[in-house]
């Protein structure tokens, strides 16, 4: 028989066990035989225990140099290459995504991990001229305490390297709870942490359900600020936990992202980007391209090569190398797929591939549902204006770039959109006219890079952005500083300086 691997909470530096001695089930959603391990199932007091600790350890991390804080964070990155492999086998056994898109969530915690820690030697602040003679004034950037920090499932390692690593590069510690179906990938992240160096008590994983071991974490009095990325419905719950405390929080939430197909588009090249943006994860990533807006002079035929393209999408287990998509993540979010499809077939939009769950035969272990294409759809369908997480996409018919424009911007998320089209003018305007966060011209609305802001409008989020210099934003406070060398009390805006 296996040994059934039990994992713990990582609190000031140690591997403990929660206080309750309780755990939860970690399994594979390709095979609910295989059990993944045995995680924490932590309390309040875990999470108690872990913010003491973190705000013992801020006292001294935020004094050790940024450029030396980046040197730890390099050797991290080396780590996550070395076991990179290892890593992605964890993740596509824990989380179902094929195994390709496992190292690539991988490869992007390393490439996160090493351009904040160039950060470390850019966290520029900045100088200016004081309107009083013998004066110097500047501007430098603080850190902000214990960050409470709150990740899902969907990318178990990537997004906890967004929120993590320039937290760290700022001066901060941080107490992080995974989703629970995706806890491994985040204990593998901390033991890089812990093997590079940094010190006890810097960085704290709780795991546990968002009742019992996230809401503690975002009501704690020590925690300085809130990174939460998850639905929506929860975000806003996030929001108005924080508000009372005037604590600041960062929040990721939803999207319905589009695709826009024009006449002149190249139609193979968008066909490809649609059943990536749309099947890439199983639909399951907030950027995912659920919806697809086609000109009606090419619509038929892009809407005959979507389907057939779609239809050679080989679903299964994710570590087959030879599987296109993987599961869905567990039992809620299968029926919740499923009851959309149901939703899309009574709004009276065309199924023109899919809707069933697979359960027969390979597929009978896990969760499983077949790529699904609605057609013929009107915007203003459930189907085209609500979230669905999963491996469903609906194209709509549009007579113009400005309706498509009207339609993308027509849904309460403002995450991603893409269009394609050989017309530079075209292109400029729908970059300009489209209310979203992240904007591609001929590619799909999934592929964002570290370098550059990633985060959406409107109901997807408030305001803030991961990734690039902007994460520094989020995880730091701005502190202005005059320094008055004149020797005597200068008044500024009342005190008249002299021309010479």
């Amino acid at each position: 028989m296996t040994k059934i691997r039990t994992f713990k909470n990582f609190i000031d530096g140690q591997w403990v066990a929660c206080r309750s001695g309780q755990t939860f089930e970690n399994r594979n959603p390709a095979n609910q035989d295989d059990l993944v391990g045995l995680f924490q199932n932590s309390s309040a007091e875990d999470v108690n225990d872990a913010v003491e600790a973190a705000s013992r350890a801020y006292q001294k991390w935020r004094l050790y140099p940024a450029p030396k804080r980046a040197e730890l964070l390099y050797r991290a990155g080396q780590i996550l290459i070395e076991r990179k492999e290892e890593f992605a086998h964890d993740m596509t056994r824990e989380m179902g995504k094929v195994l390709k898109e496992s190292r690539g969530d991988v490869q992007e915690a390393i490439d996160m991990t090493f351009f904040i820690a160039g950060e470390g030697r850019r966290m520029y602040g900045h100088t200016a001229p004081s309107e009083l003679p013998n004066k110097f004034a500047m501007s430098v950037r603080i850190p902000l305490g214990v960050c409470g920090l709150i990740t899902p499932w969907n990318f178990p390692m990537a997004i906890p390297s967004w929120k993590m690593i320039p937290a760290l590069i700022c001066g901060n510690t941080v107490v992080i709870k995974p989703a629970e179906d995706t806890p491994l990938s985040l204990v593998n992240f901390c033991q890089v942490l812990e093997e590079a160096g940094i010190p006890p008590g810097v960085v704290n994983l709780v795991s546990g359900s968002g009742n019992d071991a996230g809401a503690p974490l975002v009501r704690h009095p020590k925690t300085a600020m809130i990174s939460f990325t998850g639905s929506t419905a929860v975000g806003r719950t996030v929001a108005a936990t924080c508000a009372p405390q005037n604590k600041p929080h960062h929040l990721e939430m939803g999207g319905k992202n589009i695709i826009m197909v024009l006449d002149d588009a190249n139609i193979d090249l968008a066909v490809e980007g649609a059943v990536w943006g749309g099947f890439g994860t199983t639909g399951q990533r907030c950027t995912a391209a659920s919806r697809v807006a086609v000109h009606k002079k090419i619509y038929k035929e892009f809407v005959n090569r979507f389907v057939r393209h779609a239809k050679r999408l080989r679903v299964g287990e994710g570590l087959n190398e030879k599987i296109d998509l993987g599961p869905i993540i567990n039992a809620s979010q299968l029926e919740s797929v499923s009851r959309y499809v149901q939703i899309g077939k009574r709004e009276g939009a065309k199924l023109a591939l899919g809707g069933d769950v697979l359960r027969k035969g390979i597929y009978k272990k896990g969760f499983f549902h077949e790529p699904t294409i609605f057609i013929d759809a009107d915007p203003r369908m459930r189907i085209a204006l609500e979230e669905i997480f999963g491996p469903v996409v609906t194209v709509l018919p549009v007579n113009s770039l400005e309706e498509a424009i009207e339609v993308g911007n027509s849904v309460e998320y403002g995450l991603a959109s893409s269009i394609y089209t050989q017309n530079v003018d075209q292109a400029f305007v729908a970059m300009r006219e489209m209310y979203t966060g992240i904007f591609y011209v001929n590619a799909s609305t999934i592929g964002a890079e570290v370098h550059l802001p990633f985060g959406g409008t409107k109901a997807t989020g408030n305001g803030h952005r991961e990734a690039g210099h902007t994460a520094l934003d989020v995880f730091s406070e701005w502190k202005s500083i005059y320094i008055d060398f004149s020797g005597k009390l200068q008044k500024a805006q009342i005190d008249q300086v002299e021309v010479y």
